[in-house]
């Protein structure tokens, strides 16, 4: 952990779930976070929890698939040593009954952000010869699933995104990595009563996994890991 102290990273969807968890964990870990979300008093609520902990943060309210909120974002934070791109979003519905706007809502978030953002700020971990891009993905950018195929195609593209970029900076010194959580406990996932959210991910264990590529040996890079629940949570 303690080489993470003094580094920077910008977490997005930092405002709860499965960003707010990888946030805090940066935060303990010695890392100034640069969170960003739509709402902002779920932003403010992680900020406080991490300065209270003696940790430093930054929140930037920022809506990802707006281009005037993305861009001035990217002036705010600065240059970062790690990029966690977490927000993601998507509307079940069958092919034929869904709206293009929210395809076009579900690729603008989870895919077009991620690839602008990782854009905009790996110039300075090149420069630095050093960082890390960590894309937060789903299994479902492995397997489609009926009424969720924007979603999964957007998911798919960023395993797709994941595996470029890695080519194109491993030289350089820096890790770029995709995480796939199946099932994860959070928000998202509404109350269902075959579910046993006990037994599904918690959003603290996607946290580790992003400290494990993180305090990976230079000479390695976790590029894909997936994590599954280990007990069916379906009862």
């Amino acid at each position: 952990m303690n080489e993470l102290t003094g580094k920077s990273a910008m977490v997005t969807g930092a405002g709860r779930g499965i960003g707010r968890a990888i946030a805090i964990a940066l935060g303990k870990a010695g890392c100034a976070v640069t969170l960003t979300a739509r709402t902002e008093a779920e932003l403010h609520n992680v900020q406080q929890e991490i300065l209270a902990a003696g940790g430093k943060a930054v929140a930037h309210r920022a809506d990802l698939t707006r281009d005037d909120d993305l861009h001035p974002l990217i002036e705010a934070c600065g240059p970062v040593d790690f990029l966690i791109n977490n927000a993601g979003w998507g509307k079940r519905a069958s092919v034929v009954r869904s709206r293009v706007d929210d395809w076009d809502q579900t690729f603008r978030l989870n895919l077009r952000a991620p690839m602008i953002l990782a854009k905009e700020l790996l110039p300075a971990m090149i420069k630095k010869g050093q960082g890390a891009v960590i894309n937060i993905g789903s299994v479902s950018g492995k397997s489609g699933e009926a009424n969720g195929a924007a979603y999964s195609a957007s998911k798919f593209g960023l395993i797709g995104f994941t595996q470029s970029l890695y080519e194109e900076v491993r030289e350089h010194g820096i890790k770029v990595a995709v995480i796939l959580p199946g099932f994860v406990d959070t928000p998202m996932i509404p109350p269902v009563k075959h579910l046993d959210r006990g037994k599904m991910i918690q959003a603290d264990d996607v946290a580790e996994a992003v400290l494990f590529i993180l305090n990976a040996p230079a000479t390695a890079c976790p590029v894909e890991i997936t994590i599954r629940p280990q007990r069916s949570p379906y009862k």
